[in-house]
Formats: C-alpha cells, structure tokens, sequence
C-alpha cells in the first residue's frame, strides 16, 4: 500500500464476509437471549426474533452502503459526521463505544459462568475478571493472524450448535414451548422481547465494515451478507426451539442455556452437555476476543479525530493502541466483576448498538440528499431498504428504552443503580465534555484517513500522524 493511500487492499470474498459476519455474533447464541423466555415466554420470543431479523437483514446492506463509500476508521461515528456534522458524530462514535465497551463484560460473565459449569471448584467471578484480563493482555501482546483465530472458532461454535441440535431434537416437548407461560404477556411481552432477541445478531456490522476489502462489493457482499444471515437465522430459530422445547424457557435464567437444557435431559456429569460447554467456551472466547479488538479501535478513533483525549491513540512498540485498550478495558473488569448476572450489560450494550443503528440509517439518508455524487461501491435498493431499517430500528428503540432500560438496574459492588440514570449519566459527562473540551481539539476528516492497519504496518511515519 502506498503512503496517503486510504484504501484497503480488496482480498476478500464472499466466505471470508459470512467468516466474520457470523463470527462475530455466534456466541449470541449460547446465552444472553434466554432472558428474553421471562418477558415474552417461548413464543414472544420467537416473534420477536423474526422481526429483529427482518430488521438485521435490512440494516446489514443499508450499513455496507456506508461503509464502502465513506472507508474510515471511526466508522458510524465517520458516517454521523459526514452527514451530521461533528456533534452528530461524537454521539454515535460514544453509542458505539457504549455497545463495543460493555458487551465484552456480559460475554466474559457467561464465560465464567460456562467454566464454573464445567469445573464447579472455579469461581464464576474469578473466571470471569481472570479470563477478561487476559484477553486485554493478549491484545497488548499483539496477535497475528486474528482472522484464522475468528473462522476456526466459527466452525467450532457451529460444530458445538449442531451437537445440540442434533441431542437436542429427539427429545424437544411441544408441551414445553407451547406452555402456560408462552404468550401469557401478549405483544407488550413480544415488544419486552426484542432487546433479547437483538442479542442473537449484535455486532453483525463488524461484517460490514470489512465490505471495502471485498474483491467485487456489487456481487460479492450480498452473497456473504445473505448467506451470514441464512445461517445467523436458521441457528437461531433452531436454538430457540429446542432450548425452549427441553424446558428452557421456565425457570430462573442461566448465563449457560444451552449446556443447561441438555443437562436436564442427558445429567449435568454426562458427556453431551459438557461437550456443547466446552466449544461453545471457545466460541465465547473468539468473541469477547474479537469485540476487545472493536472497543480499543473505536477508543482509537474517536481520540484520533480529537473527540477523546489524544493519549488514547497513541501506539505502543508492537502498534497495539494500549490506552484505548487498557481504559475501556478497566471499566469493563470493574463491570463484569462486580455484576451477579449479564442481563444489565446486555441490555446497556443493547442500547448503545440500536442508538447507533438509527443514527447511522438516518446518515444514509441525509447523504444521499446531501452527497448524491459520492462514489459508492455498493449501493443498496433505495429507499425501501434502508425505510425498513430505519422504522424497526426506531421501533427497536422504543422497545428497548420503555421495556428494559427503564426497568432494569445494574449491580455494582452490592448495590443497584438505574440503568436509565447510569446511561444519563454517560451522555452528560460525554457531552459536557465534548463543548469544553473536545469540540476545540477535532481534526478535519480529511486528516484522519488512515486505518490503525496502516500504523501497524509502520507506512505512516510516526505516532504523530495519526493525531
């Protein structure tokens, strides 16, 4: 790659798309969904699942029309202030990060709940703040190779979800999804739902901001796209039919689901369920090792373009972003410690992905009035698309603020804060911040269009350049 030179090298074809797409989000399927059995029971939550996948699959190729034509590091938070302007963007950037920063606390909680079932003698919550530590230091480290890491452990997570299925199946109960329980709360459970059921396809756009390295974007993303949402989609009505068919949509949820429900079936000693525990750790694992790798690059970003403080874009030795990984990082230990269950973090990552997802459908649309001539690779069916994206985005939202934030307080050291008062909070420091502080340091986009890729590779000169 040539020095200046801001894109990407295209070496990617449709399986490497559908590789990171689905990658990033198959660990949704081995827990955090399950909450979603308590609001709206086993058929609530079905609807629900449907429709958030009818918004998914909208939204990914509405998000791969503005990833391909605006290819920048600070990603939504890039398309927000191209079409928004520089506030606009701050606040997508930090929705963003709110999403990157806390679903890797509620991954490392059910990695710590999937090791204490595996070996009881291990602490959940030392397993959980021991395993998210070292994943911060393996990121320090640097590891090469990242993207085989990610598609071995795909293939794993769904050779452990065909275990399941294939266990799981013979002995599902009608009488368990069709229960007492199954649409006793109506469409307000459906709605209570769908925060849940977003969590079976969260950080799905890590596919798309991979879309400028695709060989041929017109051709080759709606076949990676489609085929990750094929395969995201059948997974998940497969899960949910027979978790909630072996009797697991009653009860007290688990931050284990799956090994659980086989365990009522085969016995907690016995070889299935503890089979389905173990790859479903390792996809666990290629999880929060990946969103780890997100939250530290949009921390980069974000104090690359001067919306954060500079000291966290600067590079360590390696070219690893350190602070941007070691600060947020912080935060997420303190959060995964001291949290009895996921479902708080969950729906506070939730919350900062939707708000994001709006922001970012409402950019395409302000860009396509406002820049009709920008060069884009890919461009999705207009308006249909991205009108569809954008109305079950907004409805997602209000489901998402009325059903769970509003009711849900998060754990800290024993005691319980508001969700809703803990995001006010984050949002008014934030923007506090940004008028005193960070509106005065921002740097024309034009500057900042050059991936941490670029830095890595040492094409770039020094620290200096990348702010």
């Amino acid at each position: 790659m040539e020095q200046g030179n801001n894109h990407l090298q295209k070496a990617l074809k449709p399986i490497h798309l559908w590789g990171i797409a689905v990658g990033m989000v198959i660990s949704g399927q081995y827990f955090g969904w399950n909450y979603g059995f308590e609001s709206g029971g086993t058929i609530g939550l079905g609807i629900a699942a449907l429709i958030i996948m009818v918004f998914y699959t909208t939204f990914i190729f509405s998000y791969s029309e503005l990833s391909t034509s605006i290819p920048h590091a600070g990603g939504p938070s890039a398309y927000a202030r191209k079409a928004m302007g520089p506030f606009m963007g701050f606040i997508t950037g930090l929705a963003c990060l709110l999403e990157f920063v806390f679903a890797p606390p509620a991954i490392a909680v059910s990695v710590g709940a999937y090791i204490n079932f595996l070996i009881p003698s291990i602490n959940a919550v030392y397993a959980t703040v021991g395993m998210f530590i070292l994943f911060i230091l393996v990121n320090l480290i640097g590891v090469k190779g990242a993207a085989i890491i990610e598609l071995v452990a795909t293939v794993l997570a769904l050779i452990g979800l065909s275990i399941y299925y294939v266990a799981g199946l013979p002995h599902v109960q009608s009488s368990n999804i069709f229960n007492d329980m199954a649409f006793s709360h109506g469409w307000s459970g459906v709605l209570a739902a769908i925060p849940f059921a977003i969590w079976f396809f969260l950080a799905i756009e890590g596919g798309a901001m991979a879309a400028e390295e695709v060989r041929d974007p017109k051709k080759d993303i709606p076949k990676g796209f489609i085929s990750g949402i094929l395969t995201l989609g059948v997974a998940t009505i497969l899960t949910l039919v027979v978790t909630a068919g072996l009797g697991g949509g009653t009860g007290k949820p688990a931050d284990y689901p799956l090994p659980q429900a086989l365990a009522s079936i085969y016995g907690e000693g016995s070889f299935i369920p503890k089979s389905v525990a173990i790859i479903g750790l390792f996809g666990l694992i290629a999880s929060l090792h990946g969103i780890i790798i997100g939250y530290s690059r949009q921390t980069f970003a974000l104090a690359r373009a001067g919306y954060l403080p500079k000291f966290l874009s600067k590079l360590s030795k390696r070219g690893v972003p350190h602070w941007g990984l070691i600060v947020p990082g912080a935060i997420g230990v303190i959060a995964a410690g001291s949290a009895n269950f996921a479902n708080a973090l969950i729906i506070l990552s939730v919350f900062g992905a939707i708000t994001m997802y709006c922001l970012s459908m409402v950019s395409l649309f302000v860009l396509r009035k406002k820049e009709p001539n920008l060069e884009r690779p890919f461009k999705v069916s207009y308006p249909v698309v991205p009108a569809i994206a954008l109305v079950l985005g907004v409805f997602s939202f209000f489901c998402v603020v009325k059903y769970s934030v509003l009711t849900t307080t998060l754990p800290l050291f024993g005691v319980q804060l508001p969700l809703a008062g803990v995001i006010l909070t984050i949002f008014g420091v934030a923007i506090v911040y940004y008028f005193l502080v960070g509106s005065k340091n921002l740097r024309p986009m034009s500057e900042e269009f050059v991936s941490i890729e670029d830095v890595t590779s040492g094409e770039t000169g020094t620290e200096e350049r990348i702010g």
